[in-house]
């Protein structure tokens, strides 16, 4: 190091360089002042749209659930035949905004399907084996994924008779 002065020419030179760092300072504070509030911005977003996601399908079950409430109130006055109908009523209303909303019912007939049937147990039977002989609880898929599968009973090879010796000795 020399014991020159330090010209003016060189103190511009530095102090612009420590200009140049405190905005470039400046502008990474704020970047991620910026990036901060995005991240609180997307998450309150987020929170809303789950709170709400559900609002249309409510919206729609909602006349079922007045379907059902009369239903009721006609079974608390023994209308059976009024009873039979609002509860027909409240079938067909359920099942048809499930179908709006892309809910299907799994086809149960032909063979066991371990993808989206649920077997209970297997029965002998002279189906084909490995056939779906009863349905004991419907399976439903929501946009072809198995939202619960189908449970039911396969048909098992028939058993055949055992053949007892009598051993007389």
């Amino acid at each position: 190091m020399t014991d020159e002065p330090i010209s003016q020419e060189q103190e511009v030179e530095e102090s612009s360089g420590d200009e140049r760092v405190a905005a470039l300072e400046d502008r990474y504070l704020r970047l991620a002042a910026d990036f901060d509030n995005y991240k609180k911005r997307a998450a309150r977003q987020r929170d809303e749209y789950v709170t709400h996601a559900n609002e249309a399908l409510v919206k729609e079950l909602l006349p079922i659930l007045d379907d059902l409430e009369r239903a009721l109130t006609a079974a608390a006055e023994h209308e059976e035949a009024a009873l039979e109908e609002g509860v027909a009523l409240v079938h067909r209303s359920l099942a048809s905004v499930l179908e709006r909303q892309g809910v299907k019912t799994i086809d149960t007939s032909g063979k066991f399907d371990p993808h989206v049937h649920e077997a209970l147990l297997s029965q002998p039977s002279a189906a084909e084996e490995g056939a779906v002989i009863d349905v004991v609880q419907k399976g439903y898929t929501l946009h072809d994924r198995v939202v619960r599968p189908a449970r039911v009973v396969i048909a098992a090879a028939p058993t055949r008779p055992i053949d007892i010796e009598d051993d007389e000795d």
